[in-house]
């Protein structure tokens, strides 16, 4: 993915994308559908967070999984009967070819009857089964250390990497979210991820909590 996003792509606006995404999966769906999946993947953002917790702690507005970038053909492939739309800088690119989807990070899929978005992949930066955080390239870890499971075997992304993730906006919900699952990390998971922090985003407000 480069920085150059291509022409074209529709503007929606916020009040469409919200009614669009009012029946978004959840995970186990995806979960049902992914079964068969050999790359790994996993549910992202803050589903990933009440996989951790056990319990869905609030209202989610979509549902959002990451994928290796060279894995997301298998999972498209598990979907015939939808459309995926790139996405990128607020616009979106309507079942969007090889070239849209190298110079963009996101993909909704998209249900061509009805219009609604269902579920969310970020096609992620890797090398063979190395992960790369796109924030940082320098950041680098085996899938193995990336991704955790469910008791029912749902993966996601472990909470230190989510909560990296939403350190940059750190909306009220990233705010929320980061309160709420600090309780359940041990030192090992504080230490790694203030480390984290410090490397991606020196002098975050987080890293007081995370050190105490």
């Amino acid at each position: 993915m480069t920085d150059s996003l291509p022409p074209g792509g529709l503007v929606l606006d916020a009040v469409e994308v919200d009614a669009r995404w009012a029946h978004a999966w959840r995970p186990e769906q995806i979960a049902e559908r992914l079964g068969a999946v050999g790359a790994p993947w996993c549910v992202a953002a803050g589903w990933a967070l009440d996989l951790f917790r056990g319990g869905q702690s609030r209202q989610h507005g979509d549902l959002e999984i990451a994928v290796p970038a060279a894995g997301f053909a298998e999972v498209r492939d598990c979907f015939p009967e939808y459309v995926f739309d790139a996405v990128g800088s607020g616009r979106v690119w309507p079942a969007a070819d090889a070239g849209v989807l190298a110079v963009t990070h996101q993909t909704w899929l998209r249900d061509p009857g009805s219009g609604r978005f269902l579920f969310d992949v970020f096609r992620e930066p890797h090398r063979g089964e190395t992960w790369i955080c796109r924030r940082d390239e320098s950041l680098q870890l085996g899938y193995e250390a990336v991704i955790e499971r469910t008791a029912g075997g749902i993966p996601y992304l472990r909470p230190e990497l989510v909560l990296l993730f939403k350190a940059k906006a750190a909306r009220p919900k990233d705010q929320a979210d980061f309160e709420g699952v600090l309780p359940l990390l041990g030192r090992a998971r504080r230490d790694a991820l203030a480390g984290w922090l410090e490397r991606v985003h020196p002098g975050h407000r987080w890293l007081a909590e995370l050190t105490r």
